[in-house]
């Protein structure tokens, strides 16, 4: 048999296919330069073995059948229900055949309401020897939107007997409506914050420089809001993960970017431990000089600082406010501070941790936090500052004017031996890590090292780990980008140990992902932005446009089928729109090609520079076409430099799109890409300080000034 990516290219059997197409993990697909691929055996039955299906050889396919049929008759209650405001969906209820029960909803807030059960006869099975029958029940239409209970009354038998009597059921918007604060359209700022340090910095970006780049920009160049990279936190120790796409969790904010200088326990610090902080601010100051951002030592010099704050007495309405966000947060936060404790001691792999303390609900873990009480505590309590601290800057945005305030990104996933994998070992799939296919810019695939949420196990989890991740980001937020929208329809899973291009795409519930979404930011007055780029699917967009989910549309990549380049009036209105983004380098060095160069440095191209630089030189002088075609750009100039950058800024700025975002790398003339794909350590990603046109390291302090003699964002009028 021949051999594809490191797989065995033996092709699946009908069965195989069959049962892999029931559980949503695609069998074939198109790749990036439209060729048809079937995805082989070995891949399907890895995928499938990730899912909790054995499919290891005929008789496995066969069982693994008979399971999916039974598996709903052997349940009362679907584990889960998710519907929109209006829809009135059907409920299969299974009880033993013959046996009596009703159905009523407990709601969110307080109340019941009866279900109303229809006369629609459906033969019943034989399950386990056992007779069962199934009854059909209709949800009303005017349900509240929220997060409700379903609970089935069954003739003779006590609920408590069956925990599958009871389901989550969620009530969400048809539509998530933008804001009434953003009016006709919203312009705004894209930065990494870590890469803009001020000059009371301590060698990243922090909180508190976010808030005075938010005012900056309101004031300045008239911003609704500025979207940042995610501020997801990594490890406690070093050495930390650079990338804010490969978080310990979701859940919880990086201490990395709290402001110690405004943290409320200094102002009542005795003179020693005051002048102590001072001493390693200065420290910390020092370290602004480099042009990368040294993470490890930034979290050397305010670990001391915030462990020395930590110590200091702690009044009665302080301990008030920690105790208020350990109500608030529940479980999530208490478990990540005993992650973050536990890791302190044994480090940040826990796979590599004493057996005993590998599971969260363990007795063993429950003793270390009581020996370890305050170490814990200082954790909670680093929590506290982040909340307080982005609470400020939300709030100082919207007060500055901003219609929206800061925008969030939200990572596709988690690292695989941090704290969400140790804290939610029921809700990923192991065996596998999330990626994507070769494609263009990465031809060779990606992949991500991430575990994806597991469908199934979500799904009997009534999404409530994925609900209480949105809610977080969204507690100080006047939006979320989410980066890879399309993982909420279907994800790349690589099996383990495989190249990328030995991966195959699994579907998700995407009624169910997009409906929570949508409902709290519904409930958050929030919009949210998906990162829809790449090979996408058209109906998906679709969706996500019905859903009232801005999609994302960069310049360079808006091509019609015949490749040519959109013009700004067919943009689509539901959208933010930007010339660049994070993938892709700052404009003026895209446009000198350094992402080809640095490619061919890397040896990540597939085929010969020369072609790579031909076929790029192309795109650019479509686009350039375009330009002028719009009379944004001279028929004589270039699309080169800082005037290539203004006019592509122009063209965007013909759009409909209802948000335009401005890189701040573009505004000050910054060339180095930030991230490129498909590396690790072979490229200083996501490290890389703010520099300006000459190259130099620019502080927050004089990005006003830069700004505004390069003259790149257009005005409203």
């Amino acid at each position: 048999m021949t051999r594809v990516a490191g797989v065995s290219a033996e092709p699946a059997s009908d069965q195989l296919v069959r049962l892999a197409d029931r559980r949503g993990v695609a069998t074939d697909y198109w790749d990036w330069q439209q060729h048809h691929v079937r995805v082989p055996a070995s891949t399907l039955v890895a995928v499938l073995d990730a899912l909790g299906i054995d499919a290891s050889d005929d008789d496995a396919v066969a069982r693994a059948h008979r399971d999916l049929d039974d598996a709903p008759w052997r349940r009362t209650l679907p584990p889960t229900v998710v519907t929109r405001a209006g829809w009135t969906p059907w409920v299969a209820v299974h009880v033993p055949h013959g046996t009596g029960v009703a159905l009523h909803v407990e709601l969110e807030g307080g109340g019941r309401r009866r279900v109303r059960q229809l006369d629609h006869w459906v033969e019943p099975s034989e399950i386990d020897g056992e007779l069962v029958g199934e009854a059909t029940f209709e949800l009303d239409a005017d349900l509240p939107l929220g997060w409700h209970r379903l609970v089935a009354e069954v003739e003779g038998r006590d609920p408590q007997d069956d925990p599958t009597a009871s389901a989550t059921l969620v009530v969400t918007p048809q539509k998530l409506e933008l804001p009434d604060t953003l009016g006709e359209r919203g312009t705004g700022l894209a930065a990494q914050l870590y890469q803009v340090r001020s000059a009371r910095s301590w060698g990243i970006g922090d909180l508190a420089d976010l808030r005075e780049i938010s005012r900056w920009a309101a004031a300045d160049l008239d911003a609704d809001f500025v979207l940042i990279n995610p501020l997801h936190a990594s490890d406690p120790i070093a050495p930390i993960e650079p990338s804010p796409y490969l978080p310990s969790t979701r859940s919880f904010v990086s201490p990395l970017y709290i402001a110690v200088d405004e943290v409320p326990e200094l102002d009542g610090a005795d003179g020693l431990t005051r002048a102590s902080v001072l001493a390693l601010a200065a420290e910390g100051r020092r370290l602004d000089a480099d042009d990368t951002v040294d993470r490890d030592a930034v979290w050397r010099v305010k670990s001391e600082a915030l462990e020395l704050l930590h110590r200091l007495p702690r009044s009665a309405d302080r301990q008030a406010d920690l105790d208020d966000l350990v109500e608030a947060r529940g479980e999530a936060l208490v478990r990540w501070a005993r992650w973050c404790a536990i890791a302190e001691v044994h480090g940040a792999t826990w796979p590599e941790w004493p057996e005993e303390l590998r599971s969260p609900t363990s007795p063993a873990v429950e003793e270390f936090a009581l020996a370890h009480a305050d170490r814990v505590d200082l954790h909670l309590w680093l929590q506290l500052l982040a909340d307080e601290q982005l609470g400020d800057t939300q709030a100082a945005a919207t007060d500055a004017g901003m219609g929206l305030g800061i925008l969030h990104d939200l990572a596709v996933g988690v690292h695989p031996e941090g704290a969400d994998a140790w804290a939610l070992p029921d809700v990923l799939a192991r065996g596998v890590t999330v990626g994507a296919p070769p494609d263009q810019f990465t031809q060779k695939g990606q992949n991500w090292s991430q575990p994806p949420w597991h469908p199934t196990r979500l799904a009997e989890a009534g999404y409530g780990p994925y609900r209480d991740m949105v809610r977080a980001i969204l507690a100080h937020a006047g939006g979320i980008r989410v980066d890879h929208v399309i993982g909420l329809f279907r994800l790349w899973w690589i099996p383990e140990d495989q190249e990328p291009s030995a991966g195959t795409y699994v579907r998700y519930d995407h009624e169910a992902l997009v409906g929570i979404l949508a409902l709290e930011a519904h409930r958050a007055g929030a919009v949210l932005v998906g990162e829809d780029l790449g090979v996408v699917e058209p109906w998906v967009r679709d969706h996500l446009r019905e859903r009232g989910i801005l999609g994302t549309s960069i310049v360079w990549f808006e091509h019609d089928d015949a490749g040519a380049v959109i013009p700004p009036a067919d943009y689509r209105e539901l959208c933010l729109a930007t010339v660049t983004t994070h993938d892709l380098p700052p404009t003026e060095g895209f446009l000198d090609l350094v992402h080809v160069d640095l490619r061919d440095e890397l040896g990540q191209l597939t085929r010969p520079v020369e072609e790579e630089r031909a076929e790029e030189e192309a795109a650019h002088r479509l686009m350039a076409a375009a330009l002028r075609a719009e009379g944004v750009l001279g028929a004589d100039e270039p699309l080169r430099g800082a005037r290539g950058v203004r006019a592509l800024h122009a063209y965007v700025a013909r759009t409909p799109s209802r948000l335009l975002a401005y890189a701040l790398t573009d505004l000050v003339g910054d060339r180095r890409p930030i991230n490129q794909p498909g590396t690790h350590r072979e490229y200083p990603n996501w490290s890389l300080a703010l520099t300006g046109a000459d190259g130099r390291v620019l502080a927050l302090e004089d990005v006003p000034r830069t700004v505004a003699a390069r003259d790149v964002v257009p005005r409203r009028t």
